[in-house]
């Protein structure tokens, strides 16, 4: 069973820092959070959260109130175990609700189909703005060397899909047949295609993270095309609709 909860002492922010650096392996001490941040975090009223399975540390989120009136929400890390990176972003809605937001922010990489998969079809979450290397090239363990294109997810806490979804109810994005595939993976490479239908989706790559290390080449090639093609919809003013198959964004024109 994990617990969730705020946490406001020093010893649980570094058993929070250290979580941290298990999950990404910061090399030159430079987490993305640091101890003093969390201190003052906390301290200020934001968002400073752990979640347990027991007494066992599993996952950790951080998050600061933006000048926009929401809670951005700048790092969640959680162990392996499956369920506890939601039931993190549950607590954490539920924590915002109680303040009166209505929305929470954050950035993940597009290239990680997981990430895309679990914060548009299982949050409900819609992608807002394309942001090339937006924290500049990365130096931990599973970015290192590339670089830091993020989109900006927002989630409308009380939007009807994301309440179906907070009780547990699938949402499946529907997309038409006339879709057209505007970015492959043809042999683990990215193929572009044509855009110019309402709807078009844009494919990842399997494991981007596992490219990066077995081949960097096409890993930068997957950046590049991704970067250019959602990155390039999305300035024309296309929305990000949904993400299928566990594979495609699905954009279309509005």
């Amino acid at each position: 069973m994990i617990a969730v909860r705020e946490i406001h002492e020093i010893a649980e922010f570094e058993r929070v820092l250290q979580l941290y650096n298990e999950i990404w392996h910061f090399e030159r001490g430079d987490p993305p959070v640091t101890l003093e941040l969390m201190c003052a975090f906390s301290h200020a009223g934001n968002y400073v959260a752990g979640a347990f399975d027991g007494d066992r540390l599993v996952g950790g989120s951080v998050g600061f109130f933006a000048a926009d009136g929401t809670l951005h929400s700048h790092i969640t890390g959680t162990t392996v175990r499956r369920g506890v990176g939601l039931e993190l972003k549950l607590h954490q809605r539920r924590w915002a609700l109680e303040r009166g937001l209505e929305r929470i922010t954050w950035t993940y990489d597009p290239l990680v189909r997981r990430n895309a998969h679990f914060n548009l079809s299982k949050l409900g979450a819609h992608p807002q703005e394309y942001l090339p290397c937006f924290y500049g090239v990365m130096d931990d363990a599973i970015n290192q060397g590339d670089e830091s294109d993020r989109l900006l997810a927002s989630w409308p806490l009380t939007a009807p899909h994301v309440e179906a979804l907070a009780r547990r109810e699938p949402n499946v994005t529907p997309v038409p047949e006339d879709a057209v595939v505007a970015l492959a993976d043809e042999g683990g490479r990215p193929v572009v295609r044509r855009a110019d239908a309402p709807t078009v989706l844009v494919g990842l790559p399997a494991d981007i993270e596992a490219l990066r290390r077995t081949d960097p080449g096409a890993a930068k090639a997957w950046r590049h095309a991704v970067r250019d093609v959602l990155g390039g919809l999305m300035a024309e003013g296309r929305q990000v609709t949904g993400f299928c198959e566990k594979s495609f964004y699905v954009v279309e024109r509005v």
